[in-house]
């Protein structure tokens, strides 16, 4: 175990999915409890950016462009280029401690090098011994610099004036001044096959929590035709779910970058939602919520820190979910009695 330095300059390298990101922020967030006069620095890519954009235990926040992620009007040779003056700049701050919480990936270690910090830390095996959940073991590497073991609830800060703009969109009464009813998120996409929970029975939820808790809803997706090579949407999905609840309070929200959806989900009372981006960015908003899980694993993946209920059938495919269950652990959600996350 390292001594732990009084301000030492550090790098965090997180360069996978949304989920990855929010995940990190308890061990950004502990580091700047425990160090308050460190300078640390985030690299993300631009895909990521909205999860660590306004953080307040950041010093400064670099990014950069995935080529699956090239955009139109750039080029392969243009974003390389921007990644290699990122990488001077950063090789120029002479980093006490980099620190990679996504594993040994290989793009990330090279990153590492090429910016080279006096000490390079690697999550690995080791981190186990912080627990089974991902943030848990992220969190264990503040063991691994000499610092005490924490792991504070995930953090994001919403763009104030996108907020606002999607307030003004939503239905007269609907606003948290005006309001009685839930006004409960229901988020349609998933990366995984094994975790999309079909269209009817989300309408289906909708009109029996409509019944029960008189339950509106703001309807979440990933804009774009399914056959999207790069970013695969929604667009049907949503329609057909809009659909099947004609006559019922469900609300439309389309959100075309992650910042938009960050600022939307803040409008929720709680959420609907499989394992995904999504439900780890309404955790870092303190949002209660019951998770669909398919073939992946919540000890592992579950929302940090907030209440909610995990339905996880042993054929790992969210088709085998009823809706009957959804409604009840919503109900219990919504009524605080369920039991608190970790």
């Amino acid at each position: 175990m390292d001594s732990p330095e009084k301000s030492p300059r550090i790098l965090i390298i997180r360069r996978d999915n949304i989920g990855d990101l929010v995940c990190t922020t308890p061990l950004i967030r502990a580091l700047r409890e425990q160090l308050p006069t460190a300078y640390i620095a985030a690299l993300v890519t631009k895909y990521n950016l909205g999860v660590m954009d306004g953080n307040p235990d950041i010093n400064a926040l670099f990014s950069y462009t995935k080529a699956k992620h090239l955009g139109s009007g750039e080029s392969r040779i243009g974003i390389l280029w921007d990644r290699l003056v990122t990488i001077w700049k950063l090789r120029s701050q002479r980093f006490d401690w980099i620190l990679l919480p996504g594993g040994p990936q290989r793009s990330s270690i090279r990153f590492a090098k090429m910016i080279g910090g006096k000490k390079i830390l690697i999550r690995d095996k080791e981190d186990v011994a912080g627990g089974p959940h991902h943030v848990e073991q992220c969190c264990h590497q503040l063991v691994r610099m000499g610092l005490r073991m924490a792991t504070p609830a995930t953090r994001l800060t919403p763009d104030p004036s996108r907020i606002e703009r999607f307030q003004e969109t939503l239905p007269q009464g609907w606003a948290w001044k005006d309001r009685h009813e839930p006004v409960i998120a229901l988020h349609l996409s998933s990366r995984k096959p094994s975790q999309r929970w079909s269209a009817e029975r989300f309408a289906e939820t909708a009109r029996m929590l409509h019944d029960k808790l008189g339950a509106r809803f703001l309807l979440f997706w990933s804009p774009g035709a399914a056959d999207n090579p790069l970013h695969p949407g929604d667009d049907e999905k949503a329609q057909e779910v809009l659909k099947a609840t004609e006559g019922l309070p469900v609300h439309p929200i389309v959100t075309e970058s992650l910042e938009d959806l960050i600022a939307a989900l803040s409008l929720c009372d709680s959420i609907i939602c499989s394992d995904g981006g999504a439900m780890h960015l309404a955790a870092a908003l303190g949002k209660p919520m019951v998770c669909l899980f398919g073939d992946s694993d919540p000890e592992h993946w579950g929302p940090w820190g907030v209440r909610h209920a995990v339905l996880h059938k042993p054929s790992r495919d969210v088709a085998d979910i009823s809706t009957n269950e959804v409604v009840e652990a919503c109900q219990k959600i919504m009524s605080g009695s369920s039991d608190p996350a970790v």
